[in-house]
């Protein structure tokens, strides 16, 4: 049995035996490349969520209808990335393991990392869903395995070819666009053919990342990796909620805010309602996605 957080995602305060869906953490930003500081966004996502309503006129839903259980911060050791992988599998495989869905808040993008080692663990036919600016399929950047920019890489290691499908990608090493070949399905740009994604992938479980560098910086500075030319935010916003209600999602997450790079918070914003309307659209199909 988890803790209740002391302060949590706005709407978000039910009991953890009455949930179907579980916060947490994973406050942690040790292998970012350029600008650090995500390790902060977990906490001002959950601050900047009471700027929000918990009811969604784009849903009619509301967050006060629904059973979510946020779980607090993970404690994280910022110099041994191994163990801070271990420890997000271990939550994640709690969350699992108690029927619940897992949905972490990062961080960096590394922490999907433990996240998808625990549910490709329970279901080795688990497909993700990667949603980012980056590739992130590099071996190793500057010789480093563990790294935000290696981690879809590390992942394809544990789901094998096939079962990872890229969207918004616009950045990378060119090594990193031919080594996806047949290894990955590469949607470039945007969203285009998320639609028959989404329908061919009916009843698979399905992990969900999302790069929040995947939003123009225009919209999204306060990110560590900005990339010109990214989508926009309601882009961002029915891609989520059409793969979070449709696919059955087993475990999902929301990464990359940087806060401290946007002092307006307008990136802040934008990445609390994103987790608002995911939450409510994966409430749909409730129970039925448990591992």
């Amino acid at each position: 049995m988890l803790n209740k957080n002391v302060e949590t995602f706005i709407g978000c305060a039910g009991e953890y035996a009455d949930a179907d869906i579980v916060l947490f953490g994973a406050p942690f930003d040790g292998t970012t490349s350029l600008k650090p500081g995500a390790r902060f966004a977990p906490r001002a996502i959950r601050s900047e969520s009471f700027g929000l309503e918990t009811y969604s006129p784009y849903q009619d839903k509301d967050l006060e209808e629904i059973s979510v259980f946020d779980s607090g911060d993970l404690e994280l050791c910022f110099g041994n990335s191994a163990r801070v992988l271990s420890d997000i599998e271990k939550r994640t495989d709690t969350i699992i393991t108690d029927g619940k869905l897992p949905f972490m808040i990062g961080g960096e993008h590394l922490v999907t990392l433990g996240a998808v080692r625990a549910a490709v663990r329970r279901r080795s036919d688990t497909h993700i869903i990667h949603l980012d600016a980056h590739t992130d399929l590099r071996d190793d950047y500057l010789g480093e395995k563990l790294s935000h920019a290696t981690v879809i890489r590390r992942c394809h290691e544990i789901t094998g070819d096939g079962k990872i499908y890229q969207f918004g990608i616009r950045s990378g090493d060119r090594s990193e666009f031919l080594w996806s070949g047949s290894r990955t399905h590469m949607i470039m740009y945007g969203f285009e053919g998320l639609a028959g994604v989404i329908e061919a992938l009916e009843g698979v479980p399905v992990y969900l990342t999302v790069d929040l560098d995947v939003l123009d910086p225009s919209a999204f500075p306060g990110t560590g990796t900005p990339e010109a030319g990214g989508v926009s935010f309601d882009a961002l916003r029915r891609a989520v909620t059409d793969i979070c209600r449709l696919c059955r999602v087993v475990g999902c997450d929301v990464c990359e805010l940087s806060p401290t790079w946007d002092p307006s918070g307008i990136s802040t914003a934008a990445a609390a309602k994103i987790i608002r309307e995911m939450l409510l659209a994966l409430n749909t199909r409730g129970k039925q996605r448990r591992l």
